[in-house]
């Protein structure tokens, strides 16, 4: 199921030897290539007409760098995110995350790399109700069999969600609810971290607060980052600021 088209450089090799005999990946490795994205095309239709959402998307993002990407509604953000998680399939093109074609992934393929590699940070937090906050941090860990109990005190520690463990989403706030969806997200130590507004739903003092989090748990783990938002501040504090018109990132 995997391919190699020469991604899996010495550097990779080194990163992935390095990170499988420590805890957690303490430097910030070389910049190689964690995505690439080559004429990617998606389609939709609407009252029987043809939408061409994505017209030759090329994206490429390295490990540790943080984007933000931007862009009018519907412009196909939330479209091009879905698609490097495999949560769709393209009509056209390719996505590489490191060694892997998502594009020719089957559905269970796919599923096995948003599990493993992948760390999803949507706006409506997704948390589960019914399970604690600290349940929520390790849910997805746990099912990936990744469960690192002293990163996920680091994670605690570092979102300030030490006092928050017992408690259920619907008891804590919305930036609080966030913070716990990004330190679930982070838990498995993903290569890819992908936000979809994950500020939305804050206000701006708490979605500053968040997103510094976010930036330096990026940073401190070496995967990497995008983030679509409709904030102009917000995407200027990240390393780069990508606009996608006309189907096309501009």
């Amino acid at each position: 199921m995997e391919a190699n088209n020469g991604f899996k450089t010495n550097a990779t090799r080194h990163f992935r030897s390095k990170c499988a005999t420590e805890q957690l990946c303490q430097f910030r490795p070389a910049p190689f290539i964690v995505l690439s994205i080559r004429n990617l095309s998606k389609t939709f239709s609407s009252a029987g007409e043809p939408v061409h959402v994505l017209r030759g998307v090329d994206l490429d993002l390295r490990h540790g760098e943080r984007v933000a990407l931007t862009g009018e509604s519907g412009s196909g953000k939330s479209t091009l995110l879905h698609l490097i998680a495999g949560l769709d399939a393209a009509d056209g093109g390719t996505i590489q995350l490191e060694e892997i074609e998502v594009t020719k992934l089957s559905d269970a393929g796919r599923a096995g790399l948003r599990r493993d590699r992948i760390g999803l940070v949507f706006q409506q937090f997704n948390l589960v109700p019914s399970l604690s906050v600290a349940d929520n941090l390790a849910f997805q860990a746990r099912i990936a069999g990744r469960h690192d109990a002293a990163w996920i005190k680091e994670l605690v520690e570092r979102l300030g969600l030490g006092g928050l463990l017992k408690r259920y989403p619907e008891q804590i706030s919305g930036g609080q609810q966030q913070r716990v969806a990004i330190g679930r997200a982070l838990a498995t130590k993903p290569s890819l971290l992908l936000a979809d507004e994950p500020t939305g739903n804050l206000d701006e003092a708490t979605a500053e607060d968040v997103l510094a989090l976010t930036r330096d748990l990026v940073a401190r783990t070496g995967c990497g980052f995008l983030m679509v938002t409709h904030s102009l501040h917000l995407a200027a504090t990240l390393d780069r600021h990508l606009t996608l018109h006309a189907g096309r990132i501009a």
